[in-house]
């Protein structure tokens, strides 16, 4: 609690772990988990088997680095609307924990130091990618789409994207076909899997004029926009087959856990339409299953002989 000292507002002292651990959370870790979960099955994919244990370390620390700035960028922007919304009030620069110039310094510095470490430890385009990747999220989605518009979600998730083509460029330094359908999946995916999230939380955005699409549009729209997209991701997820060669096990694993990813959207929207009780999160969780299993086959399959 603050304290009142002669007029002024005294902040309660913050100890060094509180403080280290507040810095960790302006990262949004688990958005960052997520990212890393798909730029070390990418390189394992462009590389035809393991590719060198330093160069996938140095990416991955890289793509840390990277996601890390980003989120701190977001959190330094959308701080005001933080303060409202009942799902961000834990966030550091509500809770007093860090300062606004903290937060810019330390993402600034992890922006630099990312792009840095890109370029002298992995490769120069692996490095302009990177920037490319905190340029979309921070500005592209936080301060141009986010406040402005209900496709906020569909082209600002394209920063979303950039890992996979970060982690193929760190073993060929190019881009080739399999990166852009794996790019695709993820850009499909993001809307099906951000879109329940906002619908369980359609009061907060509402309150704060962020114009979700579960803000400005029915139930029954946003299940039916998500089946749509959720179908869309599965069919992309399937070029992958012919393009890049994947065998029986990626085959299996995308057509199995696409028709379950799709048949929640399905449940979603005919709770929506009837007027049911709607379960949003189950989507929400479902999407985080059905990308981690088809990534994890991605990681798999170039290693087995069939």
């Amino acid at each position: 609690m603050d304290v009142a000292v002669e007029g002024r507002v005294e902040h309660p002292r913050i100890s060094a772990g509180q403080k280290a651990k507040a810095y960790v959370a302006l990262t949004k870790p688990r958005v960052m988990e997520l990212l890393l979960v798909t730029t070390a099955p990418v390189m394992i994919l462009a590389q035809g088997g393991i590719p060198n244990l330093w160069l996938m370390l140095a990416t991955l620390v890289g793509g840390a680095l990277s996601a890390g700035s980003a989120g701190a960028f977001n959190c330094y922007v959308d701080r005001d609307i933080d303060r409202v919304m009942n799902r961000t009030q834990g966030r550091p620069l509500v809770t007093g924990e860090l300062s606004n110039r903290e937060a810019l310094v330390f993402a600034w510095v992890l922006a630099i130091v990312s792009t840095l470490w890109f370029g002298l430890l992995v490769n120069w385009f692996t490095a302009l990618l990177s920037v490319i990747a905190i340029v979309l999220y921070a500005v592209v989605y936080t301060i141009i789409l986010k406040r402005h518009t209900s496709q906020n979600i569909i082209w600002g998730g394209t920063a979303g994207c950039m890992p996979v083509l970060i982690g193929w460029a760190a073993v060929n330094d190019s881009l080739d076909w399999p990166a852009w359908i794996l790019f695709g999946v993820i850009f499909l995916w993001t809307p099906p899997h951000y879109w329940p999230l906002s619908m369980r939380y359609r009061e907060d955005y509402k309150s704060v004029g962020v114009p979700m699409l579960a803000v400005v549009r029915g139930q029954s729209v946003v299940g039916l926009q998500t089946i749509l997209y959720a179908w869309a991701t599965v069919a992309c997820s399937l070029l992958l087959i012919p393009v890049a060669s994947m065998g029986i096990l990626y085959s299996v694993a995308a057509v199995a856990s696409g028709g379950w990813f799709i048949y929640e959207t399905h449940r979603l929207y005919g709770s929506a339409i009837r007027h049911g009780s709607v379960k949003p999160m189950r989507v929400f969780h479902a999407s985080i299953t059905y990308l981690t299993i088809l990534f994890l086959e991605i990681a798999i399959d170039p290693l087995l002989p069939f």
